[in-house]
């Protein structure tokens, strides 16, 4: 996932980000084709529950 500057409240992608790692806190991959596994897959979870997406605040302009 591409980050870029300004306005954290104003970047969707910062809240999908946010999810993300609130479900990795506590994951210790064990190398990194497993941690590619597991964020692909949360990245999916998330996708697939819009309530969550809806949360993150719209692009603007």
């Amino acid at each position: 996932m591409k980050r870029t500057g300004g306005a954290p409240e104003l970047n969707p992608a910062e809240g999908v980000w946010s999810l993300l790692k609130r479900h990795l806190a506590d994951f210790a991959p064990t190398d990194l084709p497993h941690l590619t596994r597991v964020i692909k897959r949360k990245l999916k979870k998330i996708q697939h529950r819009p309530h969550l997406i809806d949360g993150c605040p719209p692009p603007t302009g």
